[in-house]
């Protein structure tokens, strides 16, 4: 019946700072939709971003800013990644650190987007 995901809403408290940190922290492709909506993209799936302010329908029941958990997949090698955050001084909160992805044994790394959002980057575990 279904066969993936093509958007994932995230809200956020400032659109301007979200967009920043998206894409020259994360390097994701943004897209602008309208004034009030901006799609990040991670290959043919995008997050798209609604700021809280706006009036937007529908949303979820509680739309609220830093209640998301997610996990990205890296192509870099995370320590190389790792040096990407510390020369932009981004905190890394954990890792790299084992942990079990959607298809396997992955590597981890975890930080927080300007919201508060919990984000995980993996990559594939070592063989």
């Amino acid at each position: 019946m279904l066969s993936g995901l093509d958007h994932l809403v995230v809200t956020v408290t400032d659109m301007g700072r979200a967009v920043d940190f998206y894409s020259r922290v994360l390097g994701l492709d943004v897209r602008y939709r309208d004034a009030q909506r901006v799609d990040l993209m991670l290959g043919d799936t995008a997050l798209r971003l609604h700021q809280t302010d706006t009036d937007i329908a529908p949303v979820s029941a509680t739309p609220t800013p830093g209640s998301l958990d997610l996990c990205l997949r890296c192509q870099l090698p995370l320590d190389e990644f790792k040096q990407h955050l510390d020369a932009l001084a981004i905190d890394v909160e954990l890792g790299p650190v084992a942990r079990q992805g959607a298809n396997g044994a992955i590597e981890s790394i975890y930080l927080r987007d300007p919201d508060g959002n919990l984000l995980e980057i993996c990559r594939p575990a070592a063989r």
